[in-house]
């Protein structure tokens, strides 16, 4: 006995009644579906945004970099007047100087500035936070280790000055 093609579940010209994508959600499943879908769209996002936001010029140590947003234009000036300039860049003080340190304070920093610069959500003039101050702070002792050993607390984790306190026109004059 031939069966045709109503009898068979598929349509005249040979696909399958129900159409493909039902067969491929039945096949995969939807929550894989809809995970590929989802990931596609993120990565397409975030590959605009990192493109027009010119994300690629952070990876390097050119201080021009950081001016790429507005709001960092008067930092870069300052830093370009300040007695660090020849010295320093911003990574030497605002990242820390341990290789994976370096690059989680990278990536943490790019994160939240780009949220904040893309959503409008940082104050004016923008402010260094706790997590960033001690990254300074740091550095600011690993560079003057030679002069500042003698003001050291004596135990580690002890109390001190913050360096920027006293000095805070040496990384961005007038500021």
């Amino acid at each position: 006995m031939t069966r045709t093609n109503a009898q068979s579940g598929h349509a005249p010209n040979g696909g399958c009644r129900n159409g493909w994508r039902r067969g491929l959600i039945a096949q995969v499943g939807f929550l894989p579906i809809a995970a590929c879908v989802l990931l596609g769209m993120l990565a397409g996002i975030g590959s605009f945004t990192f493109g027009y936001g010119q994300g690629a010029s952070y990876l390097s140590n050119d201080p021009a970099a950081c001016a790429n947003c507005h709001v960092m234009q008067d930092h870069y000036n300052s830093w370009q007047n300040s007695s660090h300039k020849h010295v320093a860049t911003c990574n030497d003080c605002h990242l820390s100087h341990h290789p994976i340190g370096k690059w989680i304070t990278k990536g943490d920093n790019g994160f939240f500035h780009s949220l904040a610069f893309t959503t409008g959500n940082y104050p004016d003039p923008i402010r260094i936070k706790p997590r960033n101050s001690r990254v300074t702070q740091n550095a600011c002792l690993q560079c003057h280790s030679d002069f500042v050993h003698s003001m050291l607390p004596q135990r580690p984790g002890g109390d001190m000055l913050s360096c920027v306190h006293c000095h805070s026109d040496v990384g961005h004059a007038h500021r």
